[in-house]
């Protein structure tokens, strides 16, 4: 299985690393060269993330941060929130 998202299928995409040698001009240099382009891979920041399904079962998957963010998958609440008590009001 590759490492993808399970939630939006985002895998790793492929792309050119680019390097530069020399100084600027505007700090005094004769310019920048490029050097070298190499092949790269930008792979997706995965995540493992518990949640819950439908039926109410939990399972583990890798989600990416922005489906996460999104608000895409739904995390297990493993614990329920702090209520502050309703005191009666003094006068």
């Amino acid at each position: 299985m590759a490492r993808q998202c399970e939630v939006c299928g985002k895998g790793p995409q492929i792309g050119n690393s680019v390097t530069i040698r020399g100084k600027r001009k505007y700090l005094g240099g004769v310019g920048t060269k490029i050097t070298g382009i190499t092949r790269r891979q930008f792979k997706p920041n995965l995540q493992k993330v518990r949640i819950s399904t439908p039926n109410g079962t939990h399972k583990s998957i890798l989600a990416c941060t922005q489906c996460i963010r999104s608000g895409s998958v739904t995390k297990i609440v493993r614990q329920a929130p702090f209520k502050v008590p309703d005191a009666p009001a003094v006068s």
